[in-house]
């Protein structure tokens, strides 16, 4: 519910500030006097073009503010866009205080509950809470893509619609992932060719993770096979016995002789002959060993060759896979043996996404094709409906019609043995169509209705949709155009029964439909100051709206307000007050 509206320094307004409650609100006043300047001023509120000559003469600056009650069903409607934009005031989730500020030279701005925003947000969020009925780019009856959802509210198919779009956007990913499968094929096959290149020269290798150490440990024996026996050959002769000298085993075993002729004299040595007998053992074993070694150590250039060779593959593969162990490529292996499978079962997962895709495009053809019979259904129940309403608004003669139109497409859903285009919404084109007049065949609305045509048909509509339409605040201007006393009671009466389920605001110059108002607001021009300002106030008692309404008849003097009285208590025996 739009429940403040200021205005600042805005073509004929000054400053302006007005409170609106629920129900029918009427806006009256002369003509000239500025009333449809409100509605110009919630049309920008909803992202309409910021013309700089909207800026009061002598201002530099136009500011219109509007803050808006949201109820449940409008705020689960914007919390998607108002969360994205990080818009809900914490202070008060279920307020929207949308701003706009028009400069004579620069750029305007935009801001909700104090945030900068863009143009077209307010659109988007616009959308959702106005719906604006005059000559105005925001009639959502001229826009032939909001029929279909008008039509689907009033058969009750929104809930089959969503399960549709459900299974729309898994087709939508599954044709993604089909497209890149497809695209991708060529590209995939020599990223094939390539691993299996890589793998057949990794299994060929043969691999052991641990083999690589103990291949350059024993080719750096090998390589130094002739220092190693020579050392080891004099380590021995050192042991040994030597021709220049007694070796250091015969010399243990002396030492461990004469240690046993001590013991016998003194046997607190035995501990010390057993050492010097170990010793002796020991050099002599040692020296056995390191004979042993000098003589195995043999220079074998074949082995060398074949351990450099080895070494040197295990060196390249790691360099090719830019990784630092055997262990690394072995590792490298397995993940291109996984990449590898994927690969070669890519075509067996284009074939088995192709025919998912064909069921799905049936399931969505089945779906859509019982949308189609059941909008064709209310379309038929809704013209009906609407033609009726029509009639009480002195359209007796319009033909109203719902066009369901389909179209077939090669890669269309699967309706039997027929391809139909189709989108989240069905495979139907749904437009409203009128003929205003006897012998005019129907047409497109924007091309048929005039301004006041076309805020009666929207009336009709609502009417018509008044437990199926969401939008919270309607605003008509024109819709008493053209049409006498008589018939703006009716239109009245018709404006106040939709309040039931709106907000609804309407500017009017006729008293007949005024005095159905829950709240009634008087324009007025005031030409005292240099610059004419309108000012609009709400009459909040009896007498100020009788006046008013008598000042709409014309009828001056007693006869008019008495006049004035009976109407206002004729509109209240109505509404039941």
């Amino acid at each position: 519910m739009l429940e403040e509206l200021r205005v600042e320094n805005f073509a004929v307004i000054d400053q302006l500030e007005l409170r609106f409650g629920a129900g029918f609100q009427v806006i009256t006043g002369e003509t000239g006097a500025g009333k449809s300047i409100l509605i110009d001023a919630v049309e920008l509120l909803l992202g309409g073009r910021a013309d700089p000559t909207f800026v009061r003469a002598g201002s530099q600056r136009s500011i219109i503010e509007g803050v808006i009650r949201l109820d449940e069903r409008a705020r689960q409607a914007l919390l998607p866009a108002l969360q994205r934009e990080e818009l809900i005031d914490p202070d008060a989730p279920d307020y929207l205080t949308i701003r706009r500020e028009i400069r004579r030279r620069g750029r305007s701005s935009a801001r909700i509950n104090g945030v900068p925003v863009r143009s077209d947000l307010l659109t988007e969020i616009g959308g959702e809470l106005f719906d604006i009925h005059g000559q105005s780019q925001h009639l959502s009856l001229f826009r032939p893509r909001r029929h279909i959802d008008l039509l689907d509210r009033y058969a009750g198919l929104l809930a089959t619609r969503a399960g549709l779009a459900d299974l729309v956007a898994d087709l939508a990913a599954l044709q993604a992932e089909m497209r890149a499968l497809a695209d991708g094929s060529e590209a995939l096959a020599r990223r094939a060719d390539m691993l299996r290149h890589e793998l057949d020269e990794i299994q060929a290798a043969n691999l052991d993770p641990a083999e690589e150490d103990e291949l350059q440990k024993e080719r750096n024996r090998l390589a130094n096979s002739e220092q190693l026996a020579q050392l080891a050959g004099e380590a021995a002769r050192l042991l040994d016995d030597n021709d220049d000298d007694r070796g250091a085993v015969d010399k243990l075993m002396g030492v461990a002789g004469t240690l046993l002729k001590l013991t016998q004299i003194d046997p607190q040595l035995s501990e010390q002959y057993d050492q010097a007998e170990s010793l002796a053992q020991a050099a002599q074993e040692l020296a056995l060993e390191l004979a042993r070694y000098a003589g195995d150590a043999e220079y074998d250039p074949q082995r060398l060759n074949e351990l450099e060779e080895r070494l040197e593959l295990i060196r390249n593969l790691k360099r090719r896979h830019n990784v630092d162990t055997v262990q690394d490529i072995l590792d490298y292996a397995r993940r291109a043996q996984t990449e590898l499978d994927s690969i070669d079962h890519s075509d067996e997962r284009l074939q088995a996404l192709g025919a998912r895709e064909e069921r799905l495009l049936r399931q969505i053809g089945d779906i859509s094709w019982r949308l189609s019979q059941a909008r064709a259904q209310a379309g038929d129940d809704l013209s009906a409906a609407v033609v009726r309403e029509l009639s009480d608004l002195r359209m007796e003669r319009t033909r109203f019609d719902v066009r369901l139109a389909q179209a077939e497409h090669p890669a269309g859903c699967i309706v039997g043995e027929t391809r139909y285009k189709f989108d989240a919404k069905g495979l139907d084109d749904v437009e409203f169509l009128l003929s205003a007049n006897p012998g005019e065949p129907l047409r497109p609305l924007a091309k048929v209705a005039s301004g006041g045509e076309a805020a009666r048909i929207m009336l009709a509509l609502k009417r018509v949709l008044t437990a199926a339409d969401h939008t919270p605040i309607l605003i008509f201007d024109e819709v008493d155009q053209g049409i006498g006393g008589r018939l703006g009671a009716v239109v009245g009466e018709k404006l106040w029964s939709l309040s039931s389920a709106h907000q609804v605001l309407c500017v009017t110059h006729l008293p007949q439909l005024a005095s159905f108002a829950d709240a009634h607001f008087q324009a007025q021009k005031d030409l005292q100051s240099a610059h004419a300002a309108t000012q609009v106030r709400q009459l909040t008692d009896d007498d100020e709206r009788v006046s008013e309404l008598a000042s709409m008849l014309g009828a001056g003097g007693l006869a008019g307000l008495l006049s004035a009285r009976d109407m206002l208590d004729a509109a209240r025996r109505v509404k039941g007050e």
